[in-house]
């Protein structure tokens, strides 16, 4: 496993990150267990999780992990473990509250619940699953600092932001003299390149490390997309499949070409981007967790990297350029 700084902070992490949406709901927990010992043992260091995961029982995987880190073992000391914030936990007791969004308030219940669900009494990185437009920066910073300064916290981080929300939380942090942002978790694929205009020169320019979310596009650019198999995440994309075939079959044979499988190759790619810190893989057996761990050694050529952008265009130019002189 290789690993990388977290923006612009001291801290490693994985190039590859254990998504564990799956777990719970696709994978039963016993396949998660073993998926996460597996994840430890190639090297993988970065877990990302939700509250609101779980399927029909919101906080359910949070649950799954927090038992799989009871088992001792070190489990817990060698995983950086990011969680986050946002989401209808569907508790009676958040009352008016339990709508999704931001404040001290929520942030606060949210996090003494998390960290119970994940038997720990600390997460390296807490992340706004949304920006909240209701409350100010004063009252979001002021919660998350305390946090760190009690040490339940250790870094804050934002998902789905838009680039100039990333300013705006820098240049809010910045006048309170603290970190600030350290990590943007945002969708970004081959099928998905709309953040290059703003929200990754963003992240760059302010040392924030990006972490891309649905890096295979749902599945669309895994092995199975063309042939899906029943029951696979792919097989229920089959408009979309169809609207990007031509797409899709031009990348299968470069692939092919390469001697890589599709997934891998689309890994490789987010990978070769320094802006990236990490794509999030959200395997649902060992088996697919193995067969990811390949995506770190793969080197992409020029000739290849040019072809990838021609099979799959991106919007040219980082903002303004790119619509303006």
């Amino acid at each position: 496993m290789k690993y990388v700084n977290l923006g612009r902070t001291g801290l490693k992490v994985s190039r590859l990150c254990l998504g564990t949406m799956n777990f719970g709901q696709n994978t039963e927990e016993k396949e998660a267990f073993r998926i996460m010992d597996a994840a430890l043992d190639a090297g993988v260091n970065f877990f990302d999780t939700a509250n609101g995961y779980g399927g029909e029982k919101r906080g359910f995987t949070e649950e799954i992990i927090g038992r799989w880190f009871a088992q001792g073992g070190s489990r817990r000391e060698r995983v950086v473990l990011a969680t986050k914030v946002y989401g209808n936990m569907e508790d009676p007791n958040d009352g008016p509250n339990t709508e999704s969004g931001l404040s001290a308030y929520k942030i606060r219940r949210h996090l003494a619940g998390s960290l119970k669900r994940l038997q720990t009494d600390h997460i390296e990185l807490y992340q706004m699953h949304h920006i909240e437009r209701n409350a100010t920066w004063d009252e979001l910073w002021e919660v998350f600092q305390s946090l760190v300064q009690q040490g339940t916290v250790d870094y804050i981080g934002s998902s789905n932001f838009a680039g100039w929300h990333l300013a705006l939380a820098q240049a809010e942090a910045k006048a309170r003299h603290i970190l600030g942002l350290v990590s943007e978790q945002h969708k970004y694929s081959l099928l998905c390149r709309e953040p290059e205009l703003e929200v990754l020169p963003s992240a760059q320019h302010h040392g924030i490390g990006v972490v891309a979310w649905s890096p295979l596009a749902g599945g669309l650019l895994g092995g199975n997309a063309l042939n899906p198999q029943k029951g696979s995440r792919s097989s229920h994309e089959s408009n979309a499949i169809e609207a990007k075939r031509t797409q899709l079959e031009r990348y299968a044979a470069l692939c092919a070409e390469l001697g890589e499988s599709e997934s891998n190759v689309g890994l490789a790619w987010i990978l070769a981007n320094p802006a990236l810190t990490a794509p999030i893989i959200g395997p649902r057996t060992q088996e697919q967790l193995e067969n990811a761990l390949r995506a770190v050694d793969i080197v992409l050529t020029e000739d290849t990297m040019v072809e990838l952008n021609q099979i799959f265009p991106g919007p040219g130019k980082p903002a303004p350029e790119a619509y303006a002189w």
